[in-house]
């Protein structure tokens, strides 16, 4: 068994949210479609990486409203990104060095998709099953 390249198991064309759009846009983009990492995008470009968990953060400060606060207020401005090519066995390695719940896979156009945490799990699963390994 050849070690998959990211693209083979991302999440193709992710949903996304503008880096002016408020916190209770990004909750209802994550609420609609179970969804818990949004890429933030600045007039089409990447620019962050917003989560479920960095909105509750930000709604936690005493002068939050999430119907006024930004989600360039709450995003990680650096998101981890690699290129569709990249091994699986390489991201996951830098996943779990770095304590990462997603990257986002990126090319000459632009975010081509993401993988999370749950996908990594979904592969596993998979693998697992595949190599009909015995349970117990």
């Amino acid at each position: 068994m050849m070690i998959p390249a990211v693209f083979q198991v991302m999440v193709a064309r992710p949903w996304t949210v503008e880096r002016r759009a408020t916190l209770a846009d990004a909750h209802r983009i994550m609420r609609g479609h179970r969804i818990r990492h949004l890429p933030v995008l600045d007039d089409g470009a990447l620019c962050g990486l917003v989560t479920e968990r960095d909105l509750h953060l930000i709604e936690t400060l005493a002068d939050s409203d999430p119907e006024t606060t930004l989600v360039e207020d709450a995003m990680q401005e650096e998101p981890f990104v690699v290129t569709g090519d990249t091994p699986l066995d390489e991201v996951l390695a830098a996943m779990a060095e770095h304590k990462y719940g997603s990257v986002i896979v990126a090319g000459d156009h632009g975010i081509e998709g993401i993988f999370t945490a749950v996908d990594a799990c979904q592969v596993f699963a998979q693998m697992l099953q595949t190599l009909g390994v015995p349970r117990g």
